[in-house]
């Protein structure tokens, strides 16, 4: 337990020997985002060809973050003294859609990939073929006990097609509806997460698992859910995740025309859904037919791991990250472009990570070891850090807490910092009471149905009971002290409309850092003080996670 709150006012933990490169229009804060700018535009720049596991991209950006945590001062975090952490990957693409289809007794009805269906597959094969394939609506896919929900019943998935609604049962009902607040209100929980359907669907015998996409639910729209078509990663080996032979996003209008063609309509099937004695049923005689060609290749790409060594209790770690990896290069744009530079996603996450180790390095040694992460596979399904959770270096029982950046807002100062996820560890009063001495204060998520707790590299530690902290810029519009909470969600509806996972998603020499230098600050003095502390901050009675963390407790002791 956390004996007392902990705080460091900002203006202590300052100079360190770093006045020099302060923010020169905020000469006050530790954070240069002249430095951080460089390196996004170094690492976003066509150069680096998106950042894409794999390729001479990934050769690049590795260097790169090689070269930087040298110049920083780091010591090599992986094992055997290396700067990296190896991560085998099968990426498989579809190179050929010979057959894709539903067919109603006759009456059929073609499917394009990429407009109206995204499919994939994480398992590592030549071909895929599905024959007649029955398909099952599933309703939310949901199978939580401890909510008395059940959506399957006793309906066999072997070797059939399991259709998903996205997020949860409670999403977008009345405040009087039956199931209001049963799972998580707007605030999405695992049960809404594509990832935990396409599981479910596996566990089951599920031959494909598609979730019928809907912008508002999902968090986003149909440019983001198809911008890669047919292209998938899975960790590789005996960690690699049972799975579906084909998974993925179907379009709204197409899901509409296969449950009119059954004989449904989909609006009626979304409310019958929301029903506590809803189980799944199949469409009719909807049948399911692809024959698909993929091209499957083993990836060996890398995790970059710096570390700082704490002078007393160094087997204690509190470990910062980010991921390096980008889109890659994709189909040109309406301007030619083809190189997806994934300035803000996530390369800004890395220059704040790597302006916290310069301030480390330059003041004072903490007590507990600091490790700096970039992963690998983000964009893939956060494979990186599921590898490295699967195997970890530092062990998971010894990790004081995980404070993530990734996307970080380009839109100025804010008089607050947004919380992603509540009620998960004792994390959460300590951002407050550091914001407290930023003159900040914490605002819940403002788009808490798009589930972003589940959605970064933070989540495969949390999901093995290490206490996480994340900041995420497009989690809802901060009060900026120029325009308001207003400004705020406009600029974060910009980004996820013009620039999230696309060509537009550049470095831009006109970003105001000032706001992202605030919450990067932050992180910098929640880290200080965790160096230099012998608490362990616990996970909350409210967390999922908790019990696996109890269950390490004597490690700790």
């Amino acid at each position: 337990m956390i004996r007392e709150i902990w705080v460091t006012v900002s203006a202590s933990v300052i100079l360190m020997g770093c006045t020099q490169t302060a923010t020169v229009d905020n000469p006050s804060s530790p954070i240069n985002t002249a430095n951080m700018s460089e390196d996004v535009k170094i690492m976003a720049s066509d150069d680096f060809m998106g950042r894409a596991p794999g390729t001479e991209g990934e050769t690049r950006t590795v260097n790169y973050l090689i070269e930087r945590f040298t110049e920083l001062g780091l010591e090599p975090g992986g094992r055997n003294g290396n700067w990296t952490d190896p991560v085998t990957l099968n990426k498989s693409i579809v190179t050929d859609v010979r057959t894709l289809n539903v067919d109603q007794g006759g009456n059929v009805i073609e499917i394009k990939q990429g407009q109206d269906i995204e499919i994939s597959s994480t398992n590592p094969r030549d071909n895929i073929k599905v024959e007649n394939a029955p398909v099952v609506f599933v309703g939310f896919g949901a199978s939580a006990p401890e909510r008395d929900w059940d959506d399957f019943g006793d309906i066999d998935l072997e070797g059939k097609v399991a259709l998903f609604l996205v997020n949860d049962p409670d999403f977008g009902v009345s405040g009087d509806h039956p199931v209001s607040g049963l799972f998580g209100g707007r605030r999405m929980t695992y049960y809404g997460r594509w990832a935990y359907k396409f599981e479910e669907a596996a566990r089951r015998g599920a031959v494909a698992a598609l979730v019928i996409h809907e912008p508002e639910a999902a968090g986003y729209g149909w440019n983001v859910a198809a911008s890669s078509p047919g292209e998938n990663y899975a960790v590789a080996g005996d960690g690699a995740k049972l799975s579906v032979d084909l998974q993925g996003w179907l379009h709204q209008d197409m899901a509409e025309q296969w449950v009119e063609t059954a004989g449904y309509d989909l609006d009626d099937l979304r409310v019958k859904a929301r029903q506590k004695d809803f189980t799944a049923f199949p469409l009719d005689d909807l049948r399911f037919n692809t024959d698909l060609a993929l091209s499957v290749e083993t990836v060996e790409s890398q995790n970059v791991l710096g570390k700082i060594t704490g002078t007393t209790r160094p087997d204690e770690v509190i470990m910062l990250s980010g991921h390096w990896d980008g889109y890659g290069v994709g189909e040109p744009d309406a301007q030619g472009r083809t190189v997806r530079p994934g300035a803000n996603d996530d390369a800004l996450g890395l220059a704040g990570m790597m302006e916290i180790a310069r301030n480390l390095k330059a003041g004072p040694p903490l007590e507990r070891s600091v490790v700096f992460a970039a992963w690998t596979a983000e964009e893939s399904g956060l494979l990186g850090s599921e590898a490295y959770a699967q195997d970890p270096i530092y062990p998971l029982e010894k990790i004081v807490a995980n404070l993530t950046l990734d996307i970080l807002q380009t839109a100025g100062p804010a008089n607050d910092v947004i919380q992603v996820g509540e009620g998960q560890s004792e994390l959460e009063e300590m951002m407050a009471a550091t914001a407290a001495t930023q003159g900040r204060t914490v605002a819940p998520e403002g788009l808490p149905e798009n589930g972003l707790f589940y959605r970064a590299d933070h989540f495969s530690l949390a999901r093995r009971g290490v206490p996480v902290m994340l900041i995420m810029g497009i989690a809802g519009g901060p009060d900026l002290k120029d325009g308001g909470r207003e400004a705020g969600d406009a600029w974060v509806q910009g980004y996820i409309d013009n620039r999230y996972h696309n060509q537009n998603d550049a470095w831009n020499p006109d970003w105001d850092l000032r706001g992202a230098a605030q919450d990067v600050e932050l992180f910098l003095d929640m880290t200080r003080q965790m160096g230099n502390s012998d608490d362990w901050p616990e996970l909350k009675s409210t967390s999922e996670f908790k019990a696996l963390r109890e269950a390490s407790a004597e490690a700790r002791e």
